[in-house]
């Protein structure tokens, strides 16, 4: 759907639909009173009788009979105006957008919703109108030309009322597209099959995002991996007949003079769970297991677009973990990159292995930060629930504290976790420096101590394993990939000082 935007009053658009927003209890509709007056006031008469209350996301179509130079008025609900924030406009955006689609729409004329309301600025509401509306109408199979679903809008006009405001939203209306299209790349990357999405594939996108904007690439194979004594990657790898790849990214890799950044996914293609193999049930979805690595990619992506002041480096290990005559036994004790020894417990806690080497590996850039993503742990979805926030554990309360502030203004919400020596009493071992698992209890926190003996930097890791599939659609989620992640980060990039 194309975005476009015009200075005028929204009585004025010749489209087949507006979009008009609504506050919980109002009695009265200023922006629309010339709207009203046409339809005789039918508007203000709904809102007085109740039939329409203006709760977040409730959505009335309102037909114009000729009255109005739209077919239909929809009118969508903003929530309370003491509550109201960007989630409620994305949500609102996402509410009527779909709505619209399903009325066969093709032409919509929308006013910027809530603005002057709560000190939203107009670059940030139209940033989030953008997000709602076109990550609501994502459709897996009408992107991979199979049947779609729905035919969706073709466009989406947004109308300001003034040339300041105008203006004022283009710099939120190109962020909110290119966050768009970063989310959609890592949608589209989880929800494809893990015999398409395979680690040859995950290089080959990296490929096309350093030629289209000048990155610097390395893909290292097997060999280049043992060259590097990655004895914790390579160990998970060795059962997987699909060739590992462990991929480097770098946006403006010659610019000593800006903060450089390292941001690592996990990129495990398909997790059967090796040797400790999982149970049937649900195994399918294991193919998200490389949610971390696929949003990492489409950061990267979105910083070349936006062309972020930064030297960013994205890091994702990728491979299988699968069980066959070569694959890691439990009992196995392998060396990582810096030395250390660690003894598998579990072959199914083999991502904490691959971001092990890959932590080790970020130290070379001398990074100021670092960021992982991963799908790392089931103690995650169980501490906090599925599609809630991610489990943030962090060595830096400066940073801690932006990415929870990140994932307010994105709603990828993050909540702070311990990250106590107290837990490695669990991962000590009697026949290595550590052992890849503590148990049963404790098993989120275990996980992060674990990655922290292999960082030496200011350091934050967010177990997503909640947070990468919808099995439900949400207000501007369909069923599948979530591509959660994206926007958090690119929130905390453009922040970053």
């Amino acid at each position: 759907m194309e975005i476009k935007s015009t200075v005028g009053n929204l009585q004025d658009q010749q489209v087949d639909t507006w979009v008009v927003g609504v506050f919980e209890g109002a009695q009265e509709l200023p922006t629309a009173a010339q709207i009203d007056q046409s339809l005789d006031g039918a508007l203000v008469e709904l809102l007085r009788r109740g039939e329409f209350t203006g709760k977040t996301a409730e959505v009335t179509v309102i037909y114009s009979l000729g009255k109005l130079k739209a077919e239909r008025l929809l009118l969508v609900g903003l929530g309370k105006e003491a509550e109201f924030d960007l989630e409620s406009v994305r949500r609102a955006a996402a509410a009527a957008i779909n709505r619209a689609r399903d009325l066969g729409a093709q032409h919509i004329a929308s006013e910027l919703l809530g603005v002057g309301k709560a000190n939203q600025a107009p670059d940030a509401l139209a940033q989030a109108m953008i997000e709602g509306s076109l990550l609501a109408l994502y459709d897996y199979k009408s992107r991979f030309g199979l049947k779609p679903v729905r035919n969706n809008p073709q466009d989406l006009l947004l109308v300001a009322s003034t040339q300041a405001e105008l203006e004022g939203m283009q710099p939120g209306i190109h962020f909110g597209q290119v966050s768009v299209q970063g989310v959609t790349l890592a949608r589209d990357l989880v929800n494809l099959p893990p015999n398409t999405a395979t680690p040859t594939y995950l290089s080959g996108v990296a490929e096309e995002i350093a030629n289209q904007y000048g990155m610097k690439l390395t893909v290292g194979d097997r060999e280049w991996a043992q060259s590097m004594s990655m004895g914790a990657y390579l160990s998970v790898a060795l059962g997987a007949e699909e060739p590992p790849k462990f991929i480097v990214l770098e946006h403006n890799p010659e610019r000593a003079d800006l903060p450089t950044l390292v941001l690592v996914g996990k990129g495990i293609t398909f997790d059967s769970g090796g040797i400790s193999i999982k149970p049937a049930d649900k195994m399918d979805e294991m193919k998200s297991d490389m949610a971390g690595a696929a949003a990492v990619l489409s950061v990267m992506k979105c910083a070349g677009e936006l062309n972020l002041p930064l030297h960013l480096v994205g890091i994702t290990p990728c491979t299988e973990n699968m069980p066959d005559g070569r694959a890691t036994r439990p009992a196995d004790v392998v060396t990582a990159s810096n030395g250390k020894t660690i003894e598998i417990i579990n072959t199914d806690a083999e991502g904490r292995m691959i971001l092990a080497d890959a932590l080790v590996y970020a130290a070379r850039y001398n990074p100021a930060v670092v960021i992982d993503l991963a799908t790392l742990t089931g103690a995650c979805v169980i501490a906090l629930g599925d599609n809630m926030a991610a489990g943030l554990f962090c060595t830096d309360d400066g940073l801690s504290q932006r990415l929870v502030e990140s994932g307010q203004n994105t709603f990828e919400r993050v909540w702070p976790m311990p990250l106590w020596d107290d837990y490695k009493k669990a991962i000590e071992s009697r026949y290595a420096d550590i052992k890849n698992s503590g148990g049963r209890y404790g098993g989120v926190g275990t996980s992060a101590i674990f990655l922290k003996q292999f960082t030496d930097y200011p350091w934050a890791h967010l177990d997503i394993a909640g947070m990468a599939l919808a099995d439900k659609e949400l207000p501007y989620q369909p069923v599948g990939g979530t591509g959660y992640g994206v926007r958090l980060l690119l929130d905390f990039l453009r922040r970053y000082q």
